[in-house]
This record gives structure tokens, sequence and C-alpha cells, in this order.
């Protein structure tokens, strides 16, 4: 497979990733991962799979954890929502109502993530895709946000992302909330969706593109995110990507 060149941001509860893609890119294999992905085909064509549904479009949405895969050419935008974010939660129920897959209406979307098209050439830095991803995130949400979680599942997150290099214990933070293990682990999965541990591993890899995009090397993006080693934070990667971290030639922020 061809490598394509990616420049990519990462800020609390979105990430937007820049894809320069060469003819035929693509995923090998069906993947998933905890965030809802809009997807915008800039300046070629666009095909995202289900396994028992294929939609091509100009911008389509995908929901957190749906296993998919993608094949395109050209210049694409990839933006990842939180689905535990207001407008996560928003987007789950007002734009994508049930649906795995959704075709959105690309027109604005499009207008907006224009000035993306010169990333490669004019270097453009992380603020420039963050604030174009922000736009796009904010012309799809409905005037009313979905509720929140639960507070108690929100200071879980907060205290996971603030310390994810390190060991985590769902015990530990049950006893901080004054919960039984079993009761915050029931807890856990009914507000996101995912056990305890598979959330801490999604956090992990997150945090990891986010050192890796930064000029790091793979081994210490994996030890900065508190994986064991860079062979690990690879097998993850592409489970969750459905592609190997080395496919993508980084490009590092200005």
């Amino acid at each position: 497979m061809s490598k394509g060149q990616a420049k990519i941001a990462i800020s609390q509860g979105l990430s937007v990733w820049v894809l320069e893609a060469p003819q035929g890119f693509g995923d090998a294999d069906f993947h998933a991962h905890h965030a809802i992905q809009i997807t915008a085909g800039l300046t070629g064509p666009l095909e995202i799979s289900l396994e028992h549904e294929t939609l091509t479009g100009s911008v389509l949405a995908v929901a957190a954890d749906a296993r998919h895969r993608f094949r395109a050419s050209g210049l694409l935008v990839f933006i990842f929502v939180e689905p535990e974010s207001g407008p996560g939660r928003a987007l789950t129920a007002n734009l994508l109502r049930g649906r795995e897959l959704s075709p959105v209406a690309s027109a604005d979307i499009l207008e907006i993530l224009a000035p993306l098209t010169i990333t490669f050439e004019q270097a453009l830095g992380s603020d420039d895709l963050l604030r174009a991803g922000r736009a796009v995130v904010e012309l799809m949400m409905p005037h009313d946000e979905a509720p929140m979680p639960d507070a108690r599942i929100r200071r879980v997150i907060e205290h996971a992302s603030r310390h994810i290099e390190g060991a985590l214990s769902l015990s530990d933070m049950a006893h901080h909330l004054a919960l039984s293990p079993s009761r915050l682990r029931h807890l856990f999965v009914e507000q996101t969706g995912l056990a305890f541990k598979t959330y801490i591993l999604w956090l992990r890899l997150v945090r990891a593109i986010d050192i890796y995009s930064k000029g790091q090397s793979l081994t210490e993006a994996a030890h900065g995110a508190g994986f064991s080693d860079s062979a690990h934070f690879s097998r993850v990667f592409r489970r969750t990507f459905g592609l190997p971290a080395t496919t993508l030639k980084r490009v590092v922020p200005n």
C-alpha cells in the first residue's frame, strides 16, 4: 500500500486529521474506535463500508464503536469527536439517530474545510485544523445539547485522562466515589458503552497519537501513554484504525 502523509491535531474531546491519500488508499480490515468520525473528501472520492452497508459521498459520519472501513483518494479530513462530550452526545442523538453510518449535508461543511486544502503546501498548524474541526461540529450541532454523562463517570474520565501514563484502578476510583467496584463497573458501561479497561486503552491510544504527532518516536509515544512498548501501541493502532501506525508519513506541526 502506498503511504499517505498526515497532519494530526488533538484537543480535549476532538481530533482533526488531514490526510493526503494516494489512489486506492484505505483500510485493509474492518475496525472500530470509540469516537464519532466525520469524514470529508475534499479533492477525491470517498467510500465508507460497514459489514452490511456501503455509502459514498462528500461527507459521511460513522457512529462511535461501529465496525467500518474506508477507501478514498485525494485530500481527506477526519474529525473525531469524543462520544461522552456534550457535542458527541448531541451528534449521536440528533445526527446519527441510531444509525451506524450516515450521509451528511456537505455544502457548508466543505466550505468550512476548504482552507485546509493548503495544509501541506502552507504548513498549516494544529490551531488551524482544530478551528476548522470545531466549526464543523458546531454547524452540525442541534440547538439543544444532549445531557452529559453521570457526574461520577465524568470524574472517572477526567481523572483517567490526567493520569493515563500510569496504572489506573477501577477499584481505587470506586473507593473515592463511595461506590462498590461492581456498581461503578456497571455504571461505566451504561454511560460510555465500553468496559473500563477498554476505555482506558482508547485514552492511551489517543494520548500516544498526540505525542507521536508532535515529533516524538513511536517508542516515546507508547511509553508516554502507558503502553508497555511500541509494538503494543502499533497493534492497538492497527486494530482501532485499520492501518498500521507506520502507514502514514507524519508531518510534524510547526
